[in-house]
């Protein structure tokens, strides 16, 4: 989730928007929204602790596991497929006869060899299974039709500036299956960034479409808050670190209407301290250890 951009040259928040998000009667409203808004069990990369990431394997174990919402990194092909992979290169998690280099400059036909399974089992022989080797990159579109009805979807837009277009694709996408729009219930899709200009886009192009912005884990709690303000114009929460939450942190959120949804929070002793300071969800790579805490949220 570590990403090394800043989230620099945030737009000017107008002095009369300011001042509603601050006084009066909108910030009731706004804080009580969020205050009333239910917890969530977000699987970062899938049940990644116990399956390799971004993979089927990992987004099925999430489930079974009580994730609320799936969460995907996505990656544009150079023939403008959208991909879901953490990386934007292929050596970390890619095995296989030309499985290397920049994710852009590949055509889905030429990932299509890319074994994403078998580092997970070298990684960790304690958790290896067979099942795992030869485990392919899935298209954001193959996730969705594999998912939608049975779980959300929780996306961050990677590399967006080398990747111009990526923001059309997602929409398209979401709104192709129906994932965009009012519905009963938490929203089906999310989308997050480290990169402000990308969710400006997402923004402008489908307002309606619930935002996040990320913050680098060296972002502290101080840092935060006086960005809060100005974040609040284009998004509906924020992605810091866990390390960076305070109880200052969380009432600041909720007093500009900002969910807090931390990453990435893997013990269940910070995962009580995160739910007693008040967020509303956390990125973990334990969904089952979460849902634990959460009996009956869904």
């Amino acid at each position: 989730m570590t990403d090394p951009r800043r989230v620099a040259a945030l737009p000017v928040m107008p002095a009369m928007t300011l001042a509603m998000l601050l006084t009066g009667a909108a910030v009731g409203a706004q804080e009580a929204a969020v205050e009333d808004a239910p917890t969530f069990v977000i699987a970062h990369r899938g049940f990644s602790a116990v399956a390799p990431e971004h993979t089927f394997a990992a987004w099925d174990l999430a489930l079974e596991a009580g994730a609320d919402y799936l969460e995907q990194d996505l990656q544009l092909t150079a023939d403008g497929v959208l991909v879901v992979l953490h990386d934007d290169t292929l050596e970390r998690t890619g095995r296989g006869d030309g499985c290397a280099g920049p994710v852009r400059e590949r055509t889905l036909d030429e990932l299509g060899g890319c074994d994403v399974g078998t580092w997970f089992n070298q990684a960790h022989p304690d958790r290896a299974r067979p099942e795992y080797v030869g485990l392919r990159i899935p298209t954001f579109r193959q996730v969705i039709e594999r998912y939608v009805g049975r779980a959300r979807f929780y996306v961050e837009t990677k590399n967006p500036e080398e990747a111009p277009g990526m923001e059309i694709a997602l929409i398209e996408l979401l709104r192709e299956f129906d994932l965009i729009g009012e519905q009963p219930g938490p929203p089906p899709a999310i989308v997050q960034s480290f990169s402000h200009a990308s969710l400006l886009t997402i923004a402008r192009l489908e307002p309606s479409l619930p935002r996040v912005q990320l913050l680098p884990g060296d972002y502290s709690a101080e840092a935060t808050i006086g960005l809060l303000p100005r974040i609040a114009e284009y998004a509906r929460g924020i992605g810091p670190s866990h390390r960076n939450v305070t109880a200052q942190l969380v009432q600041a959120a909720m007093a500009t209407g900002l969910w807090v949804h931390p990453y990435t929070v893997n013990e269940r002793a910070r995962m009580q301290q995160m739910l007693a300071l008040g967020t509303r969800g956390m990125f973990t790579d334990r969904p089952d250890l979460l849902r634990e805490l959460l009996p009956g949220s869904r």
